[in-house]
């Protein structure tokens, strides 16, 4: 725990260096618009190798697409006269206060994309006043983010072969004051994501002359990686005290457990003190078993696309799932959040609030902590005006009869 703390330290000073260095990209990120922007500009910063492996998804990409469409396609019947000059977008997520029906979900490995991304995400989440979501694949460290970025913390926990090393990783969040752990169940296996095949990018990484290639293009990306170094898997690092890089820390911790099931979910659920969260569900008779478990929310969730091609979109799957709790349990949606105007959308179908993935992921390989900040800044303002344009006044008053009929 010692060499973590001093490991903390240096990078702490390392993320100071780093927001300096970075004023020019902060000053381009305010000139984004959207979040389609921030996509743009990250896309234009970044090797296409790494920005596939945050951009693409499984197979065909059906469901990634779907997750987007899914929001387009719901449309909504404004109420006028409601005097709506000021609006309150404040509300409860997982019972306690948020300024926003917003949260961050958890994004693994987006210190490729940025300096201390993970740490850049977490304080822009504190700031805006919404939770924030920690991948185990993260590159900052339970321990790092929880002393660095404070505000509503939860820990999303991937389930391993050797399961003591998620056990491990559930109680070091327990200790540093983690509010809610976040189980991912959608991941028996991983995706089959084939643009991380053509550029011959993995997190146990090896170079090849493709890749060599793509990196030299991204002169700047490049000088980043040799001022700060090769980022590392804070999280599971630990398992491998031995292995010096990603692609060995990756190589030791083993595979994903294929065997997880409900009595494995129960023992974790009756273990943890604190909110359990479990994400990557789409069916309705699963979140009815869920809520019976005690679990406290489910994440609607296809996991962006990155797994089974062809599942159903997040939001599509929203409605029977709320009809099937009943209220008993918290339920959140993610997938293809764009738009400001898409938590309406979610919350008057029934979703107590949207989890961000990519929209603050693009943002942070853009600018870092203040392009993660102008991502959400984005968002509110794009909610703050569609709450007005709708004609509702608070986060309470989105109905479903805020809905259109379906064409």
């Amino acid at each position: 725990m010692n060499t973590m703390s001093e490991a903390g330290a240096v990078a702490g000073e390392s993320v100071t260096s780093s927001c300096a260095v970075s004023r020019s990209a902060a000053a381009r990120v305010l000139r984004a618009w959207n979040i389609e922007d921030l996509r743009r500009i990250a896309k234009r910063r970044l090797p296409l190798g790494i920005f596939d492996f945050f951009d693409g998804a499984a197979e065909d990409e059906v469901t990634l697409r779907a997750n987007r469409a899914a929001f387009e396609r719901v449309r909504l019947l404004p109420k006028m006269l409601a005097g709506v000059e000021k609006v309150d977008t404040s509300t409860s997520i997982l019972g306690g206060h948020s300024r926003m029906p917003i949260a961050v979900g958890p994004t693994g490995g987006i210190g490729f994309g940025w300096p201390f991304a993970d740490v850049g995400v977490a304080r822009a989440a504190a700031q805006a006043g919404i939770p924030y979501t920690l991948s185990t694949m993260a590159t900052a460290s339970i321990e790092r983010i929880a002393r660095e970025a404070g505000g509503r913390l939860w820990f999303q926990a991937y389930i391993f072969e050797k399961r003591e090393r998620t056990t491990t990783l559930i109680e070091r969040a327990r200790q540093f004051g983690y509010e809610g752990l976040m189980v991912t169940v959608d991941v028996p296996v991983g995706g089959k994501r084939e643009r991380d095949f053509r550029n011959d990018f993995a997190i146990r990484f090896r170079f090849t002359p493709r890749n060599v290639v793509d990196f030299a293009s991204r002169p700047l990306w490049v000088l980043d990686i040799l001022r700060y170094g090769m980022p590392k898997l804070e999280n599971v690092a630990g398992f491998a005290p031995e292995a010096r890089t990603t692609a060995e820390i990756a190589s030791s911790v083993g595979q994903w457990d294929a065997d997880f099931d409900w009595d494995g979910l129960k023992e974790m659920r009756d273990r943890w003190p604190g909110k359990m969260l479990v994400k990557g569900v789409l069916r309705a008779d699963e979140a009815e078993r869920l809520a019976s478990m005690g679990v406290d929310a489910v994440v609607v969730s296809n996991h962006g696309g990155r797994q089974l091609d062809g599942a159903i979109a997040g939001l599509d799957a929203l409605p029977p799932i709320v009809r099937a709790v009943k209220g008993k349990m918290s339920v959140l949606v993610d997938g293809g959040v764009r738009r400001g105007v898409d938590a309406i959308k979610a919350v008057a179908l029934g979703a107590e609030g949207v989890m961000l993935g990519r929209a603050t992921l693009y943002g942070a390989c853009a600018a870092g902590e203040a392009g993660a900040a102008r991502a959400i800044q984005i968002l509110r303002d794009e909610l703050v005006r569609a709450m007005q344009l709708s004609g509702v006044r608070s986060i309470a008053e989105i109905g479903p009869d805020l809905l259109a009929p379906p064409l």
